[in-house]
């Protein structure tokens, strides 16, 4: 996620920070390029490039505006869905902190319980980065938190948050067997392990269902279309100044379209993505702050104003 000052209006012309501009420059410039040849051939030999009418690429446009702003529209609500469970998931880990408190009072061993719980549930968020985000290798730097025989069953584990979740289980239902919970109690913090069981299997529903793949060809196909032929359609009408034109055309479509990607796939490494480690980060330094640990990881800084 790109994290920097609003920059003022008239920056926001040249700035190229969060700009989708790097991944569509190719388009831009075929699309340029073409538009040049098309002029000037026709400049030179109107009968050898023939050019149209534009009112129908016109319209075209307009039609093809309105798509992409729909498929913009769900990536988005996909985006901001991710977000808001990754928000419960940092809420439901303070929660869990906060209620094993009373464990602290009845004894040493149930409070050596409570580490061993925080440590699960930090050991979880950063998990719970690798099963979304591919390629990372989040865990790795707090594996050594787990004890021997739960990181034996985590690196055997299919599902490694939701192993987790089992074994932070397993010991909730430990302490009420002996006594160390009372039913409200225990059915208190199994609550909040339900809600960081709930948020990791909505996010596994994010990334597992894509938007339609036969809805993103089909744009991607039209705005191809549309921004190669309008040359064609504008050469008459605007002469040399029609390359600006498709240029621009090309830069709305494309963009929009490039960034409707990257906005569909939330858990991914480009600058517009969740910045789900540093927010696995956040949650551990708050868990193991609250025991009292001196060695917590740094707190999560931008990198080239990105953070991830």
């Amino acid at each position: 996620m790109i994290v920097s000052k609003r920059p003022d209006w008239h920056h926001v012309i040249f700035i190229t920070r969060g700009s989708i501009i790097k991944r569509i420059y190719p388009q831009l410039l075929l699309v340029t390029i073409l538009s040049l040849l098309v002029v000037g051939l026709h400049q030179v030999a109107p009968s050898a490039v023939p050019v149209f009418n534009g009112a129908p690429f016109a319209l075209l446009g307009v039609v093809l505006s309105v798509f992409l702003g729909f498929r913009n529209s769900a990536c988005y609500d996909r985006w901001w869905e991710a977000r808001k469970h990754w928000g419960v998931l940092v809420s439901s880990s303070r929660d869990l902190a906060r209620q094993s408190l009373l464990l602290e009072e009845r004894g040493e061993a149930a409070a050596g319980k409570r580490r061993e719980l925080l440590f699960l549930a930090a050991v979880f968020a950063y998990a719970l980065v690798d099963h979304l985000r591919e390629g990372s290798r989040s865990t790795e730097s707090v594996s050594h938190l787990l004890p021997e025989d739960h990181r034996t069953a985590f690196e055997g584990s299919s599902n490694c948050p939701a192993s987790l979740l089992l074994r932070i289980g397993q010991i909730l239902a430990r302490l009420r067997a002996h006594g160390s919970l009372s039913d409200y109690e225990y059915g208190m913090m199994d609550a909040t392990l339900g809600h960081m069981n709930s948020a990791q299997s909505a996010c596994e529903r994010v990334r597992n269902t894509p938007v339609p793949l036969g809805y993103t060809v089909l744009l991607h196909r039209t705005a191809y279309i549309f921004c190669f032929l309008v040359p064609f359609g504008f050469a008459d009408v605007l002469g040399w100044t029609t390359p600006i034109a498709a240029a621009v055309f090309a830069y709305t479509f494309f963009g929009l379209d490039a960034l409707g990607d990257e906005l569909e796939e939330p858990f991914g490494n480009l600058p517009n993505d969740l910045p789900i480690h540093s927010l696995a980060v956040t949650i551990d330094r708050s868990l193991r702050g609250w025991l009292g640990e001196a060695d917590l990881p740094q707190p999560p800084v931008p990198s080239g104003h990105v953070l991830m």
